[in-house]
Order: C-alpha cells, then structure tokens, then sequence
C-alpha cells in the first residue's frame, strides 16, 4: 500500500477512536465509529485476494448495521428521556438495543459470526487490528453505559461466548481463526465482570490486546499462519517459537504467566459478589480455551516434522517487528508481579 494512503488512514483510525473515547454526546460517538470503520476497510482490502474483498465486504455490513442500531437506541433514548448524553440511558428498550449493537461492534455471541471469517481474510497485522484496536471503542462506550445495562442479559451473552469461543477453537487449523475465538472467549470474560467492577473489563482488555500483540508479532515473524507451518517454525528460529509457548499459555492464563492476574481478579470479584456459580462455570469454560492453546503450543515447539529441513537456521529476521515482538513477549510472560499494585489502585 501506498505509505502516504497508510498514514492517512492510520491516522483516521487514531482520530476515530479519540473521538469516540473523548465523546459525551451520542452523535459524536457514532462519528467516531463511523470513521474507525471507513478507515480499517481499505487496510483489510488491501491484498486484493477474493478472501480479503469478502472480509471487507461482511465487516461493512455488520458494522453499518451495528451502527445503525446504535443511532436507533440512541434516537430512542432522546425521544423518551430528552437526554442525548452517553451516561444518561435510562430507556430499557435503548439499553436493550444498544447492547445488541456494542455486541454486533465487538464480536459477542450471538453476534460474533462476522469476526472469525473477517480475521481469516485479512492480514496479521491487520487482524491485530481488528482483535485489539477496533475493540477499545466500543468496549468503551459499553464501561460508559454499564450502570444502566441489563445483568442478566450481559451474562447470559458473557457465558455463552465463553463457551463457545471454546467450544469452536477446539477443531480449528488456521491460527487467525484460533485467536478469532480466544478473542470471542475473552471477550465473555470481560463483559461478565462488566456491571461490577468496570476497572477489572479494562485491566483485562489491556492485557488480553499486549498478549495478543505478542503472539501476532510472532506469527508475523516467522511467517506461519496455519499448525502444519507451525511445526516447521521451530526448525527455523527456536529461541522465538519457545518464546511463543510462554505468550500462548499466558493467553490461556495459566500461572506464573501475565494472563493469570485477569482471571484471577474476574474470579476473586465474582466470588465477592456471591456469584459463585457464575464463578465455577467460567473457570470450567476457560478449560477448552486451554485445550486449543496448548495444542498450538505443542505443534509450535514439541512436534517436529518427520523430515528434517534443508535450510539454515533464520537468525536475522525482520528488523522492523523485532523489538516490539521483544518487548510484548516480555510484557506477556513476566507482569504477573503487579498484581499487588493494581489491586490496591483506587
């Protein structure tokens, strides 16, 4: 792509989300929304592969469509209340409507049918994109409206994509689709913790967006994007591909590893909350997350293929990811230690 068409539409992607973050008023949200979706099309087109136009084209329409609704709950809201501020959603039929919208933006069941197949057609770094970046707004607007929203329906849908953001990743060989569903599985356990404890949907977006970061520059490193490569990737760089076991198992959330301080503090609040159930159900679901985790793992480092390979260990790879590559994979492994700073955060 053209680097003067990259600026400008990295840039628009910047002023979309600052606008959304920043907004107090309906309008101004559903601007920034808009600008974010115009400004990823073309990065998600850009390989001019039938696979990435199909991508482009349903990211469109589910997005064009969540925005619609959005604009409807909030029209709605007016209409009843008078009130065309973000954190004044009174209205239950808005609310309804409007976590509909923010679950068709995100990806949640039962409105995450979009999000494995747009991943698959685009690049890694565009789904990066798209798994990491693209999901601040509206998670946003959903911590900005959650004293309003309805529990039930929010744990019902939480519960739900837990379960089958493993349930759907077990028998999964392209890796974009895997981390399509963990990102799905993650999504639930943010969105369960939601009414309680806002903070805690942060902390847990921000570290889920660093290890998936992590893992997307890795793939991109060593060029692989389906577990049959995969298991030719340790002949090439060890070092990284050991590296790629640890972000993975810190994904799956397995202590001593970053991942662990999410599920553990999500678990700890529900326990407060006597959701105790609620607890234990979402402890058992991250169970199938860990299964396909760990088989990525092992075909990354564990299975070699029968027959040895024929060229040189790759010790200089691409210069421009390697020190992020670095610093996230660090980042994913070794955060587990401030926990008790960020528990005694106000």
């Amino acid at each position: 792509m053209n680097p003067q068409a990259l600026l400008i539409f990295t840039m628009s992607l910047l002023l979309g989300s600052s606008t959304v973050i920043s907004a107090n008023h309906w309008i101004m949200a559903w601007a920034g929304l808009e600008i974010n979706t115009l400004s990823i099309l073309p990065l998600i087109s850009k390989t001019y592969h039938p696979r990435a136009v199909e991508a482009s084209t349903k990211y469109f329409l589910v997005q064009a469509a969540a925005s619609t609704l959005l604009l409807f709950s909030s029209m709605t809201n007016a209409w009843f209340t008078g009130q065309w501020d973000i954190t004044q959603l009174t209205h239950p039929m808005s609310c309804i409507m409007l976590t509909a919208a923010i679950s068709m933006k995100l990806g949640l069941v039962p409105f995450h049918f979009w999000f494995p197949e747009v991943l698959q057609g685009s690049s890694p770094m565009t789904s990066l994109l798209l798994a990491t970046a693209m999901k601040f707004p509206p998670t946003v607007l959903l911590i900005l409206t959650s004293p309003s929203l309805n529990y039930t329906l929010l744990s019902l849908m939480a519960i739900a994509s837990t379960a089958l953001g493993g349930w759907m990743g077990l028998n999964q060989t392209q890796i974009r689709k895997i981390l399509a569903f963990s990102s799905i599985s993650h999504l639930g356990w943010m969105t369960i913790i939601l009414i309680y404890n806002p903070k805690l949907t942060l902390i847990t977006f921000y570290l889920y967006s660093l290890m998936t970061a992590a893992i997307f520059f890795t793939i991109s490193i060593i060029n692989t994007l389906k577990l049959s490569t995969v298991m030719t990737a340790w002949t090439k760089i060890p070092s990284l591909t050991a590296m790629l076991m640890l972000t993975l198992l810190s994904l799956a959330g397995l202590p001593p590893l970053t991942g662990f301080l999410p599920k553990w503090l999500i678990i700890q609040e529900l326990t407060k909350q006597e959701l105790t159930v609620t607890a234990t159900t979402m402890a058992l679901l991250s169970l199938l997350g860990l299964f396909f985790y760990l088989r990525l793992a092992y075909c990354a480092t564990i299975t070699l293929p029968p027959n040895s390979t024929n060229h040189m260990k790759h010790w200089q790879t691409n210069k421009s990811v390697n020190m992020p590559a670095a610093v996230l994979t660090m980042l994913s492994i070794m955060l587990l230690p401030l926990s008790p700073m960020i528990m005694t955060t106000p």
